[in-house]
């Protein structure tokens, strides 16, 4: 542990005054803090990542390399929350060469984006493709099986002249329900609840969900075949694994029967199983899986927006107003109380005034395997921390991302963001208050957190002492998962995060700013 330890004393060479300017605006902490995962959010729109993405050139699109000729032979298919917005914006770059399209969005947002004056993110007026709605409350339903219908229709009648494009987002895998006949859309609906309800992971269950489909697990890309696929994909998943956002319905798959009925045996749900479901596993057998087609050349899967992206756009608002960033990890998961507790530790090691003690630093690198930080990113992050703490100057941001979870224990309305910042903030009592003290933000980029219209909320080291002013038990609110309760009724409110409809999804972004050692104290 010395020896890695070691790793954190600030080389005197190093220990330099930031080269960054102070920001020179008047804005506060907590304003900056919002202007920041503004940024963020901006970075991950679904128009703004194709344009990034797709290049047109005369007859042609240039897509992560590679060159695709357009003959009046593209068509289009889509499916996820965002893909408005992306299938708009491909629609204006080359809709003199699209053919047709199909695209299955959530119930309503159509009329959502005209009220929020966001009309630039819907196909034009006798646009080309048709835009089918469903998936109410985010669980799949008749209308997205009829939307997943047509897409699978349009997709067979392509030939090899023809270039499927294929826009994925967040949501997808709900808005394209297919199950393998003779298996119902409920039954499966029935199937992966209930090994959900079990304890199954998200392998498990994503295992499961694309072998009982037509269409994911590369069913979609089958389908099409012999044209050429490119997906274009927002990803919400944290890693961006192909195969598991939306369930990879471009992503070829192996997965034998008897892997399934080996999870459902697992979970002790074979003997409450529909008959449709057996007869689908008992008749599928290795010979026909070993004959799956070669999508060898003829698939392209590009992730053109991530958590990842949301970062790095964050790390330059924030240099640009006058803070010195250091990016964490885009992975960040597991329990709320872990990463609290973790975002706790990181405080102390940043904001002391002298070298930390050394279980400080042992604690974070213990705590890595829980919230999916990898210890080479947790020994960078407090190297960079260490030296930013011996030069004494300016203030630090600290940037990560990633989809935490929280134990369920009360019936409160809340979401993983607020109620990470409502634990932080006790983490920090006794510490400075803003400007001198820390200040963090966590915010959901689709900007709701939970069943509330909050996308998160803010804290500080005043939370508990506000909250105490005002008759509000913090522990009884954590108790019943009940922070959105908590913070609108903390101060009218002032401390939730609604930035409003949003038209992307990549997960989660922490922002925390650390002032400079000497003054964190101060309080």
């Amino acid at each position: 542990m010395a020896r890695v330890l070691s790793l954190f004393r600030p080389q005197p060479v190093l220990a330099l005054v930031s080269r960054y300017k102070p920001a020179s605006c008047q804005m506060s902490m907590d304003s900056r803090a919002r202007d920041v995962f503004t940024a963020a959010v901006e970075a991950v729109q679904p128009d703004a990542v194709v344009r990034q993405s797709v290049e047109r050139k005369d007859d042609s699109v240039l897509i992560s390399g590679r060159k695709f000729t357009l003959k009046h032979n593209l068509h289009l298919v889509g499916f996820g929350k965002a893909v408005l917005g992306m299938a708009a914006e491909v629609e204006r770059m080359m809709g003199d060469h699209l053919v047709d399209g199909v695209i299955s969005v959530p119930h309503g947002i159509q009329q959502t984006l005209r009220q929020h004056g966001k009309s630039h993110l819907l196909p034009k007026e006798n646009s080309k493709i048709q835009v089918m709605e469903g998936a109410k409350h985010n669980l799949p339903d008749e209308d997205a099986l009829r939307a997943a219908e047509q897409i699978k229709q349009l997709a067979k009648g392509l030939t090899e002249k023809d270039l499927l494009l294929v826009l994925i987002s967040g949501g997808g895998s709900a808005l394209l329900p297919a199950p393998l006949p003779p298996i119902l859309l409920q039954e499966k609906l029935d199937v992966t609840r209930r090994l959900a309800a079990a304890g199954a992971t998200i392998q498990e269950l994503n295992t499961v969900r694309r072998a009982l489909s037509v269409l994911k697990g590369g069913g979609l890309a089958k389908y099409a075949h012999p044209a050429q696929v490119v997906a274009l994909i927002l990803s919400d998943v944290i890693g961006d694994p192909l195969d598991l956002i939306a369930s990879g319905p471009t992503v070829t798959s192996e997965v034998w029967p008897e892997e399934i009925l080996s999870i459902l045996e697992r979970y002790k749900l074979l003997s409450c199983i529909p008959a449709s479901v057996k007869d689908v596993l008992q008749k599928q057998s290795r010979k026909e899986k070993a004959e799956e087609w070669d999508a060898s050349g003829h698939v392209l899967n590009v992730v053109i927006g991530s958590n990842s992206t949301a970062l790095e756009r964050a790390r330059l608002r924030a240099r640009d107003l006058g803070f010195h960033p250091v990016v964490l990890s885009p992975g960040v998961c597991g329990d709320v109380r872990a990463v609290s507790r973790l975002y706790g530790l990181l405080t102390r090691f940043a904001c002391s005034p002298e070298e930390p003690p050394a279980e400080v630093a042992a604690e974070v690198l213990r705590l890595g395997p829980d919230v999916g930080v990898q210890s080479w990113d947790l020994c960078r992050t407090m190297q960079e921390l260490g030296e930013r703490r011996a030069g004494g100057s300016g203030t630090t941001c600290l940037l990560a991302g990633g989809e935490p979870t929280v134990e369920l224990t009360g019936k409160g309305r809340g979401g993983r963001n607020q109620e990470l910042a409502l634990r932080l903030g006790l983490e920090w009592r006794g510490l400075a208050l803003p400007p001198n003290g820390p200040v963090f933000l966590s915010g959901g980029t689709d900007g709701q957190d939970g069943p509330t219209e909050a996308a998160g909320a803010i804290t500080d080291a005043g939370l508990c002492a506000e909250a105490q002013a005002q008759g509000l038990d913090i522990h009884q609110f954590l108790t019943n998962n009940d922070s959105y309760t908590f913070f609108s009724r903390l101060s009218s409110g002032k401390r939730l995060l609604v930035p409003g409809l949003t038209c992307t999804n990549v997960m989660d972004v922490h922002v925390l700013l650390f002032p400079s050692a000497s003054n964190i104290n101060k309080g």
